[in-house]
């Protein structure tokens, strides 16, 4: 079996090599069902989310021991269910997630990490699902309660998450204020229903949403999504409406932002850390309900996963390097049946 394979901390930008941080090994061991409770699925793609990125470099919060074969979400057929397993057949579309494992043909997990596909859903696509998605549900509609007629302010909105989580605002109805940088970022953004889309990069920021909430008479932002960090979250702080929610994501701009407690006094902010991976453990049936919420809206055309980039497992040191150079619009998938995505591409 052929996974990708992390032996050392490092770049994983860099080609593979005797020495790179990441290889692909072809002789893998099948894995075993550990117990009643697992499935085994033939992984047909997966996810490269920026916690990958940091998992690799040993910068996430959580460092599994060497060697592991990173990966989180991904999409696939069940192969093998365990006989406690209820949920999901042998034959069943399904995309999931799990703590590491899924850069590889075939993964085992838990069965209630992994989420029936409805029928007439893109099953590659919703490898893009489960954490990018996910986790703007979960803060949005579970955390900040977001209601119909309220701003939500989203930074870096051309990313997995920041995308999903401008979807899923005018899902829920609200007014969503959309912050990415570039002409590319802002068309995909106006599509997807953003009602107004400024590029922080010219400085412009908190004039452009001041203005754009004057114009519609309407007192500042009631929710702000933000998985960037840095100067962006502190100049957003300033447009925030009194009793507003703020949503902390991450922080790819590599610094972590402090909020002023006399802000948070003054302003009445309700500040939310969102950590969606660890709802599996403490609420477990939350999450659940949220993705099989998410899963219903797929199915009805109200959420896309939008594609940026698609590499092969053999190219699997490329999409991280889209993912660090900040190329990504939407999601970028790793496709582990390498010969089917060639014979499509063909079509």
């Amino acid at each position: 079996m052929r996974a990708l394979v992390c032996r050392s901390l490092g770049d994983p930008t860099l080609p593979f090599s005797q020495d790179s941080p990441l290889f692909i090994d072809v002789d893998q061991p099948h894995p075993q069902l550990p117990s009643a409770s697992h499935v085994r699925v033939r992984v047909r793609a997966v996810s490269l989310n920026y916690a990958t990125f940091l998992s690799v470099l040993g910068q996430y919060q959580e460092r599994p021991p060497l060697p592991f074969v990173p990966g989180s979400d991904f999409a696939g057929i069940v192969e093998e269910v365990g006989a406690d397993v209820t949920s999901v057949r042998i034959g069943d579309a399904v995309c999931g997630v799990g703590d590491v494992g899924s850069f590889a043909e075939e993964h085992v997990l838990e069965a209630n990490k992994v989420f029936l596909v409805p029928d007439g859903c893109d099953l590659v696509a919703t490898a893009g699902l489960p954490v990018a998605f996910g986790t703007s549900h979960l803060a949005i509609t579970h955390r900040a309660r977001l209601r119909p007629g309220q701003v939500l302010l989203v930074l870096g909105a051309a990313g997995g998450v920041g995308l999903a989580a401008v979807q899923i605002g005018k899902v829920c109805g609200a007014i969503v204020i959309a912050a990415a940088r570039g002409k590319e970022k802002a068309e995909l953004l106006k599509s997807v229903g953003a009602d107004l889309v400024v590029d922080p990069s010219d400085g412009s920021l908190i004039k452009s949403v001041q203005s754009f909430l004057k114009g519609k008479k309407l007192r500042g932002v009631d929710v702000l999504y933000d998985p960037v960090g840095g100067k962006l979250f502190k100049d957003s702080l300033k447009v925030v409406n009194w009793g507003a929610q703020v949503l902390i994501i991450g922080f790819t701009s590599g610094e972590i932002p402090s909020i002023p407690a006399n802000i948070a006094l003054v302003k009445n902010l309700t500040v939310h850390g969102i950590y969606w991976g660890s709802y599996f453990k403490n609420q477990p049936s939350i999450l659940r309900d949220s993705m099989n919420e998410l899963l219903l809206w797929l199915s009805k055309g109200l959420i896309a996963v939008h594609i940026s980039h698609k590499f092969p497992l053999s190219q699997a040191n490329k999409a991280f390097a889209a993912i660090s150079q900040r190329k990504v619009l939407g999601k970028v998938l790793i496709m582990l049946d390498e010969q089917e995505e060639s014979r499509r591409s063909r079509l």
